[in-house]
């Protein structure tokens, strides 16, 4: 089965509400995930989480302590997931998602999630 590894930013604001984006194409469209994508060659993870948010929101952010690597086995592919605690150091304007939310924790269900992002989303609640 083929790997893909990629990053996820967890954005918290200063109220510590979580950014949450709804992809906007393909097999998923319409689930909702946190921002990132795959990683390329030579690249650190904090590096890969600073070019997609430039490439997906045209923001900027801080990246921050690594909160969990989450491993997911998708029907076609392996998933290898790295969420780092993220702030935005600008505004943000969606370049390839559907919409996007600020959530309190307690909101996280309200929306349908991507099932690899299911798995840190107990975490995030507490």
């Amino acid at each position: 089965m083929k790997t893909i590894e990629v990053v996820a930013a967890i954005i918290f604001d200063e109220q510590g509400r979580i950014f949450t984006t709804q992809r906007g194409y393909g097999e998923w469209k319409d689930w909702w995930e946190f921002p990132g994508g795959k990683m390329e060659a030579g690249e650190t993870p904090q590096q890969a989480l600073k070019r997609e948010i430039r490439e997906e929101l045209d923001a900027e952010i801080e990246v921050g302590e690594l909160l969990r690597t989450i491993d997911y086995d998708y029907p076609t592919f392996h998933l290898t997931m790295h969420c780092f605690k993220c702030t935005l150091d600008s505004a943000v304007t969606l370049l390839e998602h559907e919409a996007a939310r600020w959530l309190n924790p307690g909101e996280l269900h309200s929306v349908q999630w991507l099932p690899a992002d299911e798995e840190i989303i107990e975490e995030l609640k507490r």
